[in-house]
């Protein structure tokens, strides 16, 4: 190792650049889309592990996670302090907290990295080992505490040349191959010799055969292209469950949908009518009726109470015209739509000014409903985020619909970070994917992830245009992401066998 490097990174200064790198990495994705540094960043923390000791290790990787989080998940705030009740410094600390928990998965990769594994040759350690871990520790995110898989780094690559290996290995995968890439880039930098020409070839040869897997058609046309208009209404977050609201929001919803008849699909986003489904029959009925009238279907965010079933509260999507069926949300987000030990924690539903926070989580079997003439997997908001309950739907569904409300986060990253995950799931499973939003970025997204049409934000908008549905497999589509997981997981119990017998 360079001797001026080992004393850039001592001391203070080391722990400086960590806090940097983790800064950089919200770059890498919507807005900003600075894709380089998807490889850079994590190339700098793999350089800072080789001159650190574990402990050291530990705190730059901390360092390097409130700085990934803490910008990167900013927009937690903003929902507490505009939409939650909090005061700005009660949003503030809540958020740090929420930023230092996660801090930890980056910590945790980093000791371990530097503590279990110091044996191991420097290549194996860097090429296989650590992009394994790394993808690992990602995947634990994807369900601990019920899931927080936000800004996983193959996110940042929806429009790179690495986004061809989604249909492959999905989102997981590509993040494994942006840490093999960072692991390239500090071994060119460290070695002298003749590896050199194999690092340089290596790191090409990953985008290369990107690029080539992009051009690959894993799924073909089915049914002849669907006219969809999504109603993008624009409701101020603070007013919409106002009862003086309620009367102008219909009416909004379905003069804009009325005007829009000439649509085979037309789209409401996540709880787009302010009533519960038995308050509204009526006017869903009337709507039908037009809808069936004109050849038309209807999906429409809205609440549901089952009162069948002990009055459970569902948030629900509803498919009018055609056919009447139902799909209720299964992921639901702890503290935003239920509380997680309500038993204990039932007060803190106070200290959230969250109108019907306490749903309950829909039938699993239940993921795609028929309009249109084809089959449409279901994802309400957040759902969207986690690969493998989408493509629940498939092989059965031909496009993919995500009914969201991003109004909660205001004008911060988020709602860019939630197209870019949409269209990694259109990329993932080859399905058009079709997304619906109160406030916008509601967008028309094609088999490839590539954007058909998008809204503006911030006003009221409907987004009309034409999809293909599409029918067929990817490989991820039928493995998900257990092949990705099965890999790093073997390599990482080889890596220990290794380490230990050295």
């Amino acid at each position: 190792m360079n001797n001026n490097y080992k004393k850039l990174a001592q001391g203070w200064r080391g722990e400086a650049i960590a806090l940097a790198a983790g800064l950089a990495v919200p770059f890498a994705f919507a807005p900003y889309n600075l894709i380089f540094l998807a490889v850079l960043s994590p190339a700098i923390l793999i350089g800072l592990w080789l001159v650190s000791s574990p402990k050291r290790a530990f705190l730059r990787g901390y360092l390097y996670g409130i700085g990934y989080f803490g910008l990167g998940v900013s927009w937690v705030a903003v929902s507490m302090y505009r939409f939650g009740g909090m005061s700005m410094p009660l949003a503030t600390v809540a958020t740090a907290a929420f930023v230092l928990i996660w801090a930890f998965i980056p910590a945790l990769l980093s000791f371990m990295v530097v503590r279990y594994f110091q044996h191991v040759r420097l290549t194996v350690k860097l090429l296989l080992i650590m992009p394994s871990l790394w993808v690992l520790f990602e995947w634990v995110r994807n369900w601990l505490f019920t899931g927080f898989p936000w800004i996983l780094l193959g996110y940042s690559e929806v429009d790179g040349p690495l986004a061809g290996y989604g249909p492959l290995f999905g989102v997981y995968g590509i993040s494994w191959l942006l840490m093999f890439c960072a692991a390239l880039l500090v071994l060119l930098i460290l070695e002298r010799g003749k590896w050199r020409y194999y690092y340089v070839a290596g790191f090409l040869a990953v985008f290369v055969i990107g690029a080539l897997a992009a051009q690959i058609s894993w799924t073909h046309p089915f049914h002849k292209p669907l006219r969809v208009s999504l109603i993008q209404g624009n409701i101020p977050q603070d007013i919409k469950w106002h009862p003086d609201q309620r009367r102008p929001t219909i009416d909004l919803y379905t003069r804009l949908t009325r005007e829009n008849w000439d649509s085979d699909l037309i789209i409401w986003p996540e709880t787009a009518m302010p009533l519960y489904y038995h308050q509204a029959e009526g006017i869903l009925q009337r709507l039908g009726e037009e809808a069936r009238a004109n050849h038309s279907d209807l999906l429409i965010g809205i609440p549901v109470i089952d009162f069948s079933n002990g009055k459970r509260y569902y948030n629900s999507i509803v498919s009018i015209g055609s056919k009447t069926d139902f799909y209720h949300k299964r992921h639901l987000v702890p503290f935003g739509e239920y509380i997680p030990l309500k038993s204990i924690l039932g007060n803190l539903l106070g200290f959230f000014q969250i109108p019907m926070a306490d749903f309950s989580s829909g039938p699993a079997e239940k993921s795609y409903l028929q309009v249109a003439g084809v089959n449409a997997g279901i994802s309400i908001c957040y759902e969207d985020v986690f690969g493998e309950e989408v493509i629940r739907a498939l092989p059965q569904a031909q496009i993919l619909v995500n009914v969201s409300n991003d109004a909660w986060f205001g004008d911060s990253f988020a709602p860019h970070q939630h197209l870019q995950k949409a269209r990694m799931r259109a990329i993932e499973t080859g399905r058009p994917m079709l997304r619906a939003t109160n406030n916008g970025i509601s967008a028309l997204i094609d088999e490839k992830g590539k954007l058909i049409a998008v809204s503006p934000q911030f006003q009221q908008y409907v987004l009309t245009g034409e999809v293909q549905p599409m029918t067929g497999s990817t490989p991820y589509s039928i493995y998900g992401n257990w092949v990705v997981i099965a890999f790093s997981t073997l390599l990482l119990v080889l890596g220990f066998y290794f380490s230990r017998r050295k």
